[in-house]
């Protein structure tokens, strides 16, 4: 790998996902050192660590942890297995995004359990995660409020199902497969999406666009370029574009679509298909994505169908594409019964998102997209949640250095939870939380009277009432979502929707399997569920209440 590889590999995760055992096994067959973390805390303690939580405190075990992982993360090919709760302080995550490559190993709560159970009996040791009355709902309670720090790793395993040595083929695979590109993308700021069938860098900055054609280099893509964008997105940024891409040595063609959720459709798709088979296009030529979420999804979607599958780079112009939709793959086209009917995962090669592109944008198109980064949050991370509330009026106003990191933050969030669930099996259902009653309300009114970032500020009210009347969320929790809505200028009801329309929508949402819908519900901030036994007439009161 040469020496630009990352320096040291982090093993993060909840208790008995294997970081020990792999970890090792990592180590020998590298040949690096191996060391847990927690081993070192007790050597330097004297004692071991159930005694320095009882006798000096969870404060005082957590300087310890600090101290240690700063030795340890300033030295070179290492395998480090760090504590379970080392990942919610920030000032670790940082360390460890500065010394490697941070892989989390993924459980679920009763597979955890169960290996909990089977050590205990090995040992007769009572583990503390198993002293309390019902130990699995502790599990699942711990993990779920650490899961948003466990997400932002740069790839996760999950070992439910592997053996020591599968899952130490895995970290290596990744250690490998990234290599100097990872190091190389990581220090200028990237984070990065790792799945089953592709790996990608996410770079978001100010004043990127001039380097799309040498970030397109870099990633392997050559020859041509057909770039797809809108009418008014191509007017302020495709020759910047353009000469971008000719300056690294691609040629360049440009297919421009009428602006607005109108033109996402089967038909413009067929358009693009007659316009690239005219210019001869060829699998190994690039799709560039040029614009906002609609031309993200319909160029998308035009890659991952034409020639069976061209390369795709997403340019993404808005907020919501750049801290959302232009991450993780889902593309589709609308059809008149619903919103994104048609489509595909399909991951893309490269995300550039140049956060300088947002001073075009209109201001309630601008506006709209704050509730995208305002869902991360609160499904993902409370301390982007405080970020929010704090710095609002220097993100309203676009101030440099809060917006990228206001998106940045977000990306990494989506990045993190998209590497975990690829195709949305299982935990990226989460990311839907306010989608359900939001597409709803985008087909109830033809896609023409809400943006979609409204509608989904509406929806993730809904479903905090919902989650409020089932018992899951406190109401000054809701209260809270609320009001940082607002203070971005998002609605929270949308009156004059007939309520029929709304829940008929509903019944064609993707979400819905064999009848039943999976709500995203939350039990707090930072702690989304999926729920499908949620009673009509919670539905139901919720939309009276926003309708009207």
């Amino acid at each position: 790998m040469g020496e630009r590889a990352p320096r040291n590999i982090i093993l993060t995760g909840f208790s008995f996902t294997g970081k020990t055992r792999v970890g090792q096994e990592v180590a020998r067959r590298l040949g690096w050192g191996f060391v847990d973390s927690d081993d070192v805390i007790v050597e330097v303690a004297g004692k071991d660590i159930p005694q320095i939580f009882a006798q000096d405190g969870e404060e005082r075990f957590r300087q310890l942890e600090r101290q240690v992982l700063g030795e340890l993360c300033a030295r070179k090919e290492l395998v480090i297995a760090t504590g379970g709760g080392a990942v919610v302080d920030p000032r670790n995550r940082e360390l460890f995004a500065r010394s490697g490559m941070v892989i989390c190993l993924e459980a679920s709560p009763q597979t955890i359990y169960e290996r909990l159970i089977a050590a205990q009996q090995a040992n007769s040791v009572v583990r503390p995660l198993l002293a309390g009355p019902e130990p699995l709902k502790q599990i699942e309670s711990l993990k779920m409020s650490r899961q948003p720090y466990y997400a932002l790793a740069d790839w996760a395993v999950h070992t439910d199902n592997l053996t020591i040595q599968e899952a130490s083929d895995e970290v290596i695979h990744c250690w490998r497969k990234l290599g100097e590109r990872w190091n190389q993308e990581r220090s200028e700021g990237a984070s990065f999406v790792v799945t089953a069938t592709e790996s990608y860098p996410v770079f978001v900055g100010w004043g990127l666009l001039d380097e799309l054609g040498s970030r397109m280099r870099r990633a392997g893509l050559g020859e041509f370029a057909f770039i797809i964008s809108d009418e008014e997105v191509f007017l302020l940024y495709g020759a910047r574009a353009s000469e971008s891409l000719e300056r690294a040595g691609f040629g360049v063609e440009a297919f421009v679509v009428p602006p607005g959720e109108g033109t996402k459709t089967l038909d413009t798709a067929a358009q693009l298909y007659d316009w690239l088979v005219e210019r001869r296009a060829e699998r190994i030529h690039a799709i560039v994505a040029l614009g906002g979420g609609m031309v993200g999804d319909l160029a998308g979607f035009v890659a991952a169908t034409f020639l069976r599958g061209m390369p795709l780079v997403q340019v993404p112009t808005t907020l919501v594409a750049m801290a959302d939709s232009a991450i993780g793959g889902k593309v589709a086209v609308n059809h008149p019964q619903g919103k994104n009917l048609i489509g595909a995962f399909y991951q893309p090669c490269l995300v550039l998102a140049d956060v300088s592109t947002l001073s075009t944008v209109p201001q309630r198109e601008l506006t709209s997209g704050w509730a995208e980064v305002i869902k991360h949050a609160m499904i993902l991370d409370p301390g982007l949640v405080d970020f929010l509330e704090v710095h609002a009026e220097k993100l309203l106003n676009l101030e440099v250095e809060a917006t990228t990191e206001a998106v940045r933050r977000s990306a990494t969030l989506k990045a993190g939870v998209v590497a975990e669930d690829e195709k949305e099996r299982g935990r990226r259902m989460i990311l839907n939380y306010g989608h359900t009653i939001g597409h709803a309300l985008e087909a109830a009114t033809d896609y023409e009277r809400l943006f979609h970032g409204e509608a989904v500020a509406i929806g993730m009210m809904a479903a905090a009432m919902i989650s409020e009347k089932l018992g899951l969320l406190p109401q000054e929790t809701v209260k809270r979502q609320e009001g940082l809505i607002q203070k971005f200028g998002l609605p929270t009801t949308c009156p004059g929707i007939e309520r029929g329309r709304v829940l008929g929508a509903i019944e064609l949402d993707k979400k819905v399997r064999e009848r039943a819908v999976n709500w995203v519900l939350l039990r707090g901030i930072g702690q989304p569920m999926i729920s499908n036994e949620v009673p009509l007439e919670h539905v139901v009161g919720a939309l009276d209440k926003l309708l009207t």
